[in-house]
Order: structure tokens, then sequence, then C-alpha cells
């Protein structure tokens, strides 16, 4: 005798609570970061987004430099 099949809703939802505890499972593996490390990241982040700034400023500076005594302007 063949398996019965079942409802497709039943399917349907099955599948989805499957998807559900397979998420509550990967994000209990996760190991989330102490706040010293938080705070050290964003700091690390803030100054290379200020040196990157800094740099960009000042090339950015010397290429309207060079422009203006090109141009004579």
């Amino acid at each position: 005798m063949a398996k019965e099949k079942k409802n497709v809703f039943a399917r349907v939802f099955g599948a989805i609570g499957k998807f559900f505890r397979d998420v509550i499972a990967e994000v209990k593996k996760v190991v989330w970061p102490s706040k010293k490390q938080v705070l050290n990241n964003t700091a690390v982040v803030f100054a290379v987004c200020i040196i990157s700034g800094a740099a960009l400023f000042a090339i950015d500076s010397v290429f309207a430099l060079l422009m203006r005594l090109l141009v004579g302007a």
C-alpha cells in the first residue's frame, strides 16, 4: 500500500515550521562578540573612515591645484 500524501497546507506549514526550527538552531551556534570587541571594532571603522576621508581630500586638493595651474584660472 502506497504511503498517503499529506495535505498541501500541512506540507507548507510543516516546511515553514522546519525552516524556523533550523533558523533557531543556527542562531544558537553564533558566537556573539563582547561589548569591548564591538567598541574596539567600531573605533577602528571610524578611524579608517577619517583617514580615508583625509587622504581623499588631500588627493582632491592636489588635483584641483594642478587643474588651476594648467587652466590658469
